[in-house]
């Protein structure tokens, strides 16, 4: 046994491949992760089309997608800190209006491009969707 094979491969790419290689062969495939029959050659649903036509909006809702996401998080985080009281009344208070203002500009992009807050919530598939339902 040689020091390289003790330590694993040297190349971070190889080991990464290695550890990928590792976890597929833990998780059998599931009657559900299948194709159905028929199903051969269409997309799933709720993947962007790529059509020349609608590439523009398309990129602009991915765009907006990672915005809206990004904006969600920046929002739990903020009443995270309102929670612990990290914030002043004034800090609290201006939170409270760039959020409302973000909002408002987000509503704003979806209206000029057609699209609704619920379109930009992507369907992962087994994962669910990216964004939490609203409400």
């Amino acid at each position: 046994m040689t020091d390289e094979d003790a330590l694993g491969p040297a190349d971070p790419l190889e080991e990464a491949a290695e550890a990928a290689a590792r976890a597929f062969r833990l998780l059998p495939a599931e009657p559900a992760d299948q194709p159905r029959p028929g199903t051969r050659g269409r997309p799933p649903a709720g993947r962007i089309n790529s059509d020349p036509d609608t590439v523009e909006r398309d990129l602009v809702r991915l765009v907006l997608t990672l915005v809206e996401l990004l904006r969600q998080l920046m929002e739990r985080q903020a009443l995270h800190r309102v929670d612990q009281g990290d914030l002043s009344e004034e800090d609290e208070e201006r939170l409270g209006a760039t959020l409302m203002v973000l909002h408002d500009r987000m509503t704003e992009l979806c209206a000029r491009y057609e699209l609704t807050l619920e379109d930009l919530n992507l369907d992962l598939g087994p994962l669910g969707t990216l964004l939490p339902p609203a409400g």
